[in-house]
């Protein structure tokens, strides 16, 4: 259904293929495009893919957004996860799409309940690993 403000839809393949990522843990990230008036599954994270596998991912000169699932062991040597939303939006990217992109972003992320944590990132620096590992704890 599109939304009124942004006109955007999102596909319903978006929201299952994130409830397979929250529940069972069957993928390490998803990566969202817009095509044309939704937004669709672009590439689907391995469970076993790293962080530099998921930000390789990423193109260098066009907007995305992106679901990604974070390990990490806290300082009480417990393991956790949280699931990050990370909205790209590189400087390098059109005008327009960048636009499109911000425009869209809310109404898209309210649809996937359980994000623990947004980032915005317009260059790779905004969400290195380091970024994401302080986020999370």
């Amino acid at each position: 259904m599109a939304n009124a403000t942004s006109g955007m839809a999102v596909d319903d393949e978006c929201k299952l293929k994130f409830l397979e990522l929250k529940a069972k843990r069957s993928f390490r990230f998803i990566i969202f495009r817009i095509d044309g008036q939704q937004v669709v599954v672009e590439k689907l994270g391995k469970a076993e893919e790293s962080y530099d596998d998921f930000t390789a991912s990423l193109p260098a000169n066009e907007c995305r957004y992106a679901v990604y699932d974070f390990d990490f062991t806290t300082e009480e040597n417990c393991q956790k996860s949280k699931i990050f939303f990370i909205a790209w939006s590189p400087d390098s990217s059109k005008v327009r799409m960048k636009m499109v992109y911000a425009s869209s972003k809310d109404r898209f992320k309210r649809e996937l309940d359980g994000i623990q944590v947004e980032l915005q990132a317009t260059d790779p620096s905004e969400m290195s690993f380091d970024i994401i590992k302080a986020r999370a704890l």
